[in-house]
C-alpha cells in the first residue's frame, strides 16, 4: 500500500508542478524552453544528472562490468572531462551568447545563407534524429522493467485485455525485450499500453509547464532515482553477507584472477592491443561525441541559468554527480548481482550475454527487493525514465518550434514573424510528435550496449567541428556541414568493415579532424563583421588572434585565456578522477587490512588539496573575463 502512496505523491507531484508552471510557460519561448533564464546553478545541475540518470543507463553498467569488470566502465566515465571542459569553457560561452538553441548559434557565428542552411539541418538531425535515437534506447530499457512488473493480463478483465491485444498485434511492432518470459505477443501489449501510460504522464507535464516544470520535477526525480539506488545497494550487499564476503563469494565463483579482473579499474593483464583500444577509446571517445561542447540539453540548462556563474556550476555540480556519486552506487549493485545470479563461462560464450546481464539489475528488484524497498526502487526507475524523456521533449521540440518553424518557415519562407504564443503552441505539437517517432524505433532494438556503441560512432565526427567554431576564428560553416556528412558516410563504412568498436571510432575521427580542418583551411572564411560581433558578445578562448586584435585586444589574450581555462580543466579533472579511483578503492578494498585501506585515504586527500586550485576560476563572479 505505502509503495502505491509513494508512487500517487510522485505522479501528482509531477502533474501539479506542470500545471502550475503553464501560464508563465505559455508566454513565450524563451519562458517555455528556458524557464526564462532564470534557473540557479544547482538546479540546472541536478536537471543534468536527472536526465542522464535514464532507465537505461544503470542497466547498460550492470552489463558492462558483467563482460568486462570495472575497466570498462571508464567508456562512461571519460565524459566526465567533456562535462568539466564544459563548466570550464563552454558553460559560460553558451550564457554568454544567449541563443534559444544551439542551433540557433550558427547564425551568430557564421555568415551568409550556409548559417541558415546549418541551422535547420541542425535542427533535423539532432531534434529529430539523434534525439528519437536516444528517446528510443531509454524506452527500449523501461520495456525489462515494465514486463516484469506491470502485468495487465493479469489485472485487466479478459475482454478489455483481448481488445487490447489485437489492437497492439494489428500495429504490426513488437514491444518485447530480447529476454522475455511471457509470450511474445502478450509481452507486448503489455509493455505498450505500459509505455503509453508512462508517455501520457511525462507529456502532461512536460509539454505543459515547459523548462521550469521539467527542472522543478528533475531535482525531486534525482532525489527519488539516487535513494531508490542507495536502498537497492545496502540490500544487495546485506544480503551477500556486507563486502568483504560478497567480496570473497566474488572470487570463490569466479576465481581470483577472474574477480581480480572484474574489479580492478586498470586493464588487467592486458596485451599490447587491448591497451590500444582502451587509449584509443578513453582518448577519443569524450571528444569526438555529438555533445562535445555541450550542444543540446546541457547547453539548454547552461544557457537557462541567471548568468555565467551558476552556469559553470552547474556543469560542475552535474560532472561529480555523474561520475563521483552515481557511479559508486551503481558500480557496488553491478558486483553485488555478479554474485546473486552468477554467470557461468559458457554464458559469456552466448550472444544474448549482454542482454541478459543487463536484465539481471531489473530481476534482482523483484526477486531481492523486500515489499518497501522494491517499491521504492520502482519508483526510482520510473523517475529515471521521466526525467529524461521530460528533457528530450522539451529540448527537441525547440529545435522544431524555433528553428524549423519559427525562424526558417515563418522568417524566411513566409516573410513574417510567428507570434510568441504560436512558438510555444508547435513546441507542444512537436514534442508530442517526437514521442510516436521514439516509440516505433524502441520496437527495434534488442541490447542497450549495442545501440550505445552504433550511437556513438554515428557522432564521433561531429566533435572537432563543434569545438572549433569556440576556439579556432578561421572554422567556418563549412567545417560542421563537412563533419556532419563525414560521420554520415563513414559511419556504415566503419560499422560493415570494421569489427572492433576502437578501429570504428578512430577512423571516423581521423577522416573527420582531416575533413574539418580543410574546410577551416581553404573554404572561404567568415566575414570580419560576424567574427567581431561574436568575438565582442561571446569572449571566446583560443586562437583569435585577428579579431581581438580588430576589437582593440591583445592578439595574445584568447590563447591566453585558454591556456588558463585548461589548466583549470586540468586540475578539476585530476580531483575527480582521484576521487572516483579513491572511493572505490575505499568501498571494494583488494586488501580489507589496514595498509589496503591507505592508498584510497591518500587519494582523497590529494584530490581535495586540489580544491581550491580550480574552485576560484569556476566560482568567478559573472562577467569576469580573464586576460
Amino acid at each position: 500500500m505505502i509503495d502505491f502512496v509513494l508512487l500517487l505523491l510522485f505522479v501528482a507531484y509531477a502533474v501539479a508542478s506542470g500545471l502550475h508552471a503553464r501560464k508563465q510557460a505559455s508566454r513565450n519561448a524563451e519562458e517555455y524552453f528556458l524557464a526564462g533564464r532564470s534557473l540557479r546553478g544547482w538546479q540546472a545541475g541536478c536537471s543534468m544528472a536527472a536526465t542522464q540518470f535514464a532507465a537505461d543507463t544503470p542497466l547498460l553498467v550492470t552489463g558492462l562490468i558483467a563482460t568486462g569488470g570495472l575497466f570498462m566502465l571508464w567508456r562512461l566515465w571519460i565524459y566526465g572531462l567533456a562535462f568539466l571542459a564544459m563548466a570550464a569553457i563552454f558553460a559560460a560561452l553558451w550564457h554568454r551568447s544567449g541563443v534559444l538553441t544551439d542551433a540557433a548559434l550558427a547564425e551568430q557565428r557564421y555568415s551568409g545563407r550556409g548559417a541558415l542552411a546549418l541551422r535547420s539541418i541542425k535542427a533535423l538531425y539532432f531534434g529529430t534524429l539523434v534525439n528519437c535515437i536516444v528517446l528510443a534506447m531509454v524506452l527500449a530499457a523501461t520495456l525489462r522493467i515494465t514486463e516484469q512488473f506491470l502485468l495487465w493480463h493479469e489485472w485487466l478483465p479478459g475482454s478489455w485485455y483481448e481488445a487490447w491485444r489485437t489492437a497492439a498485434d494489428a500495429l504490426g511492432m513488437r514491444f518485447v525485450s530480447p529476454v522475455t518470459t511471457l509470450d511474445p505477443s502478450i509481452a507486448s501489449a503489455n509493455n505498450l499500453l505500459s509505455l503509453l501510460a508512462i508517455l501520457a504522464f511525462t507529456a502532461l507535464y512536460s509539454l505543459t509547464g515547459g523548462l521550469r516544470s521539467v527542472v522543478r520535477t528533475d531535482v525531486v526525480q534525482l532525489a527519488v532515482a539516487l535513494a531508490g539506488t542507495l536502498a537497492y545497494a545496502v540490500v544487495l550487499i546485506v544480503q551477500t553477507g556486507g563486502i568483504g564476503e560478497m567480496l570473497a563469494r566474488l572470487h570463490d565463483l569466479y576465481g581470483s584472477v577472474r574477480a581480480s579482473a572484474l574489479l580492478s579499474m586498470a586493464p588487467s593483464g592486458a596485451d599490447r592491443e587491448t591497451l590500444l583500444a582502451f587509449g584509443v577509446l578513453i582518448g577519443l571517445q569524450w571528444f569526438y561525441q555529438m555533445n562535445s561542447d555541450g550542444t543540446g540539453y546541457l547547453a539548454q540548462r547552461a544557457i537557462a541559468c541567471r548568468d555565467e556563474r551558476e552556469a559553470r556550476l552547474a556543469c560542475l555540480g552535474f560532472a561529480w554527480l555523474q561520475i563521483v556519486l552515481r557511479s559508486a552506487i551503481w558500480v557496488l549493485i553491478g558486483v553485488a548481482l555478479l554474485v546473486a545470479f552468477p554467470a557461468t563461462p559458457a554464458d559469456a560464450q552466448s550472444a544474448s550475454f549482454a542482454a541478459t546481464r543487463e536484465s539481471s539489475f531489473v530481476t534482482g528488484i523483484d526477486v531481492l527487493l523486500p515489499p518497501g524497498v522494491r517499491g521504492l526502487m520502482l519508483i526510482a526507475m520510473l523517475a529515471a525514465l521521466t526525467s529524461t524523456v521530460d528533457t528530450h521533449l522539451n529540448w527537441g521540440a525547440a529545435y522544431w518550434s524555433h528553428d524549423l518553424y519559427g525562424r526558417l518557415l515563418c522568417e524566411r519562407l513566409l516573410g513574417r514573424t510567428p507570434s510568441r504564443r504560436e512558438e510555444v503552441l508547435v513546441g507542444r505539437i512537436a514534442g508530442a510528435l517526437i514521442l510516436v517517432l521514439a516509440l516505433v524505433l524502441a520496437a527495434h532494438l534488442d541490447s542497450i550496449a549495442e545501440a550505445w556503441s552504433i550511437s556513438l560512432i554515428f557522432g564521433a565526427g561531429i566533435g572537432p567541428a563543434l569545438v572549433a567554431r569556440w576556439l579556432w576564428e578561421r572554422a567556418n560553416v563549412w567545417c560542421e556541414l563537412v563533419a556532419m556528412l563525414a560521420s554520415l558516410v563513414a559511419a556504415p563504412l566503419v560499422l560493415y568493415g570494421l569489427d572492433a568498436d576502437w578501429q570504428r571510432m578512430a577512423a571516423v575521427a581521423s577522416v573527420s579532424t582531416l575533413a574539418v580542418w580543410l574546410a577551416g583551411r581553404y573554404a572561404p572564411p567568415e566575414r570580419p563583421d560576424t567574427l567581431d560581433a561574436f568575438y565582442r558578445r561571446v569572449h571566446p578562448p583560443g586562437w583569435w588572434a585577428a579579431a581581438a586584435a580588430r576589437c582593440g585586444e591583445s592578439p595574445r589574450a584568447p590563447l591566453i585565456r585558454l591556456r588558463q581555462d585548461l589548466a583549470t580543466l586540468a586540475l578539476a579533472a585530476a580531483s575527480l578522477f582521484l576521487t572516483l579511483w579513491s572511493l572505490l578503492r575505499l568501498l571494494l578494498p583488494p586488501d580489507p587490512g589496514a595498509t589496503g585501506w591507505l592508498p584510497g585515504l591518500l587519494g582523497l586527500a590529494l584530490a581535495f588539496a586540489l580544491v581550491p586550485l580550480w574552485w576560484r576560476p569556476l566560482a568567478a563572479a559573472p562577467g569576469t573575463v580573464r586576460a
